[in-house]
Formats: structure tokens, sequence, C-alpha cells
């Protein structure tokens, strides 16, 4: 199994059969998408949503009730390939897959609270998580927990007690586009560092480089 970062939220698993895409948004290369056989997305932010990206995956697509309204209005080309899927779901998308959740976390008590669905991702024997933007917990094991390290929903802390409450030997960052060199430097210290003392490792990877589910 390939596991690729691309950029903010946008995650890439490849197996002997499948190319599934999670969150090929705005802020994510067109090339995520590249040959892929299946798009999953999260919720209806465009730094997870990109009706181009979609587009240009030519391929089944797998979201919640509020992303298919919104592409059915806007991008109504792309509605035949999309399957909705609600919480506690379990589909296969060339590997299996389960939804989690169904509320993105909260920006401010005074906003509109949005629907979320995280993904668990089944394949070759390895259990990944990508929550979107939420911090729902997966409900089992995981050895790969996608985690959302800065956004305007959370603080540092939120992140690390994330983390460790998912337990996962290994957290690999991601929305982390908002993050200058100094910010990634700085949260990754921190998450690394209390991570560390709780078992687990931490990593920030570089869009478009591999994931090492071993290292």
């Amino acid at each position: 199994m390939r596991i690729t970062k691309f950029g903010h939220a946008c995650i890439r698993v490849e197996t002997a059969d499948t190319v599934l895409v999670v969150d090929p948004g705005g802020w994510s290369e067109p090339d995520s998408v590249d040959g892929a056989t299946v798009v999953l997305v999260t919720h209806e932010h465009p730094d997870h949503l990109s009706v181009e990206h979609l587009r240009a995956a030519d391929a089944p697509i797998f979201t919640i009730d509020a992303v298919a309204g919104q592409l059915a209005e806007n991008a109504p080309d792309l509605s035949e390939r999309v399957s909705t899927v609600a919480p506690g779901d379990r589909f296969d998308a060339g590997v299996s897959v389960t939804a989690v959740g169904e509320l993105h976390a909260v920006i401010h008590p005074e906003t509109q609270r949005f629907a979320n669905s995280g993904y668990l991702i089944e394949a070759e024997g390895s259990v990944l998580y990508h929550p979107g933007d939420a911090f729902t917990p997966p409900g089992r094991d995981v050895d790969l927990l996608l985690l959302p390290v800065h956004a305007p929903w959370s603080k540092t802390s939120e992140v690390i007690d994330f983390a460790r409450a998912v337990g996962a030997p290994k957290a690999v960052a991601v929305h982390d586009g908002l993050l200058n060199d100094t910010g990634l430097g700085l949260v990754g210290n921190l998450v690394s560092g209390m991570l560390e003392t709780n078992g687990q490792s931490y990593q920030r990877v570089a869009p478009g480089r591999d994931i090492d589910l071993a290292g």
C-alpha cells in the first residue's frame, strides 16, 4: 500500500486495485486525483471540496447529503457519480470504508454548524482514519491517524488530546495549509513531544511525499 500526503487535507491511498483520494480540495494539487478510482469528500468547505478536481478524477464520489446537494445545485454533471453515506455506514470503495460522525467542529457558537463525515479506511491489514474537520473518535483502534493540526476551529491542546484519545501508534499532520514554516515547526514540536510521552509518534510530511506506516 502507498499513502501519499497532498496539499492541506488531501490524502491518496493506493493498493493493487484501488486509488482512493480523500478531500482533494482547492488547496490540494490537481495531480492528487490522477488515476483515482474513488474519491471521498468529508464536507462542503472549499479547502476539502473542489469541483474542478472532482471533474478531473472521473471516479465515483462518496460523500454526505450536504455535499451531494451542493454538487447537484452547482455541478449537476457530477451528480450521477455521487453516492451518499450516513454515520456508521460501511461501504465498498475498492477497500472497506466506514463513515464516522456527522458534524463539523464548532468554529464559533454564532456561526453555522456544518455536516462532516470522517472515514475509516481498511486496506491491506491496516486501518487509517481521516476525521475531516472534526475531533470525532473513530470508535475502534486505528494504525494511522491523519491528524488535523491547525484550523480556525481548534487549538493545539485539542489536537493533542484528540490524538491521544484515538491512540494510533502514528499520527501524520493534515489540515496544515494555513501554517508557514515557523508555525509548522512550533505546532509539530508541541504535538510530537506530547504524543511521545503517550507512546505515540507524530510526523509532518511535505505535500507530494509518501507516508511510511512503519517509520
